[in-house]
């Protein structure tokens, strides 16, 4: 069987609270041989942390751009806090998710732009500072994410998740070190941007991912007016990675084979502290 890493997995969500135990063990035996677990919030640390342990997978740290606005600058001390005592732990590999999000309308308000500047900044320094990767959010936001990383520092590694810039965009953040993460998305045939950028980028410059139980891929997406009708939201889960992967390979034209082992060497190079935890 084909193996693959979901670099990008929510499991610590509300929607897995009742059956997380299946669904990490339905990707299993699907090939999703690990999952990285990236926080959202402090409240999330403990439960992000347990969950790699529990499942064999790996974990960040970090505050998501959609918790700026209730979080606090102590959250700050909170994060660095954290990231030194879990320092050893083999698990943690990087601080995330971090990012901007300059789509949602709440966070476009030109106090809550300087928010999210401000604790992108603050973590992208915290990630120097413990020697880590980061996995960023980049939504209508990658100039800025861009400009972020080249003032704080050099020598990047991570991951942009669910990318879906310019075809320059994603070139300079690849330059930087940066891997590019693609996801449920590239499965819907109206994305075009994403599936060109899927289909042309160098293989080394992609990662997969779910952001489960978010962005679910096409054969689990309802419209509005489906819903409307009573018909729920499919649920993304890891699982659905080996699904999403078949339409990256179908793409660029390549074995699925030929697929997962550059994955695997892009997740690794993106995230050092992956290679240890992998039986490849």
């Amino acid at each position: 069987m084909t193996r693959w890493i979901d670099s990008h997995c929510h499991l610590d969500a509300f929607e897995f609270t009742q059956d997380v135990d299946s669904v990490r063990a339905e990707a299993q035996s699907r090939g999703v041989e690990h999952c990285v677990i990236p926080a959202v919030e402090v409240a999330n640390f403990d439960r992000v942390r347990l969950l790699a342990h529990q499942y064999g997978d790996s974990y960040a740290l970090g505050i998501h751009p959609l918790y700026v606005p209730s979080a606090l600058e102590e959250d700050l001390q909170i994060l660095s806090k954290a990231l030194l005592e879990n320092n050893r732990d083999p698990r943690l590999i990087a601080v995330g998710e971090i990012g901007l999000d300059f789509f949602e309308p709440h966070l476009c308000t030109p106090e809550m732009r300087e928010k999210q500047l401000f604790f992108y900044r603050a973590q992208l320094r915290l990630a120097k500072l413990y020697q880590l990767p980061v996995i960023m959010h980049v939504r209508r936001s990658a100039d800025f994410i861009f400009k972020g990383l080249r003032e704080i520092g050099s020598d990047w590694r991570g991951i942009a998740h669910a990318f879906n810039g310019s075809d320059q965009q994603a070139q300079r953040l690849v330059d930087m070190g940066i891997k590019l993460g693609f996801g449920g998305s590239v499965t819907f045939e109206r994305a075009l941007q994403i599936r060109r950028l899927v289909t042309n980028l160098p293989l080394s410059a992609l990662v997969l991912e779910t952001d489960a139980p978010d962005i679910p891929p096409h054969w689990l997406y309802q419209t509005f007016q489906a819903r409307a009708y009573a018909h729920s939201q499919g649920r993304n889960t890891p699982g659905q990675l080996p699904k999403i992967a078949e339409v990256v390979a179908s793409l660029r034209e390549i074995s699925l084979a030929n697929l997962s082992k550059a994955v695997q060497d892009n997740s690794c190079f993106a995230l050092p502290k992956l290679s240890p935890l992998l039986d490849l």
